[in-house]
């Protein structure tokens, strides 16, 4: 069975300078059959930075992309977050 990968683009409400904390939070939320693939950081504007995360769910459970979406908004910290990079693998 295939996967989608999806890399979420999470905006904090500040300046961060240690991303650490928030890597913790998300990774409480993952849902069961998920994983985290890889992070990255992306500049934004005048020293904000966004949190770039790559996540793998499994293609077979419906509604799960969108509803981690929702739960990265409900953070603490967070004032945004999109999906921006959607892809199905065939890979496990």
């Amino acid at each position: 069975m295939g996967a989608i990968l999806v890399v979420y683009k999470v905006f904090p409400e500040d300046i961060v300078a240690n991303f650490d904390p928030l890597k913790e939070k998300i990774k409480a939320i993952l849902p069961e059959y998920s994983s985290i693939e890889g992070w990255g950081t992306e500049d934004v504007a005048f020293g904000l930075k966004a949190l770039l995360v790559q996540i793998r769910f499994p293609e077979d459970k419906t509604g799960i992309v969108e509803d981690f979406e929702s739960a990265l908004t409900k953070i603490q910290g967070v004032s945004q977050a999109e999906a921006f990079n959607i892809r199905r693998t065939s890979r496990d």
